[in-house]
């Protein structure tokens, strides 16, 4: 990873719909070592996908929720049901295993209140969990997809 490929990285974070042309510009390399790099970044899995970021609440998702998850169990076949809950819940936008008091930690996004609760509703019924705290963001102060890159 040199200086060259974390200008890559930097630009295609901040707008991933640049051609290889325009970021070859940016970059300062021809449109083919600037493709070769972009490519090679894929290969390792570097680059993992590019995407569209939507606005939740342009979209009607005005509430996001993050679940605090402890269970008393550890077993595979318990995680294997917590699994496929979770992943099939399109609302789940984030699922984190932690040390600590905390077994996980969800962060969702819905409408309202009332499909919070269908949601806590249908997370007790499919899955054996032991408790379930729940905190509502009353404020975005800060949120960005970008990864740091300074210490590369």
């Amino acid at each position: 990873m040199d200086l060259r490929d974390k200008a890559i990285l930097t630009a295609l974070q901040q707008d991933a719909t640049l051609t290889v042309a325009e970021l070859a510009e940016r970059i300062g390399l021809s449109k083919s070592a600037c493709w070769r790099r972009v490519q090679m970044l894929e290969q390792q899995g570097i680059i993992g996908a590019r995407v569209t970021l939507l606005q939740q609440e342009k979209l009607g998702l005005h509430l996001t929720v993050y679940c605090a998850i402890r269970t008393h169990e550890h077993t595979a076949d318990w995680f294997d049901g917590f699994y496929k809950m979770v992943s099939a819940m399109p609302n789940v936008m984030e699922v984190h295993r932690l040390s600590g008091d905390i077994d996980y930690l969800i962060r969702a996004v819905v409408p309202d209140m009332r499909s919070y609760d269908e949601m806590y509703k249908k997370m007790i019924a499919d899955v054996d969990l032991y408790d379930v705290s729940s905190s509502f963001s009353m404020e975005k102060i800060k949120y960005t997809t970008a990864l740091p890159l300074d210490h590369l």
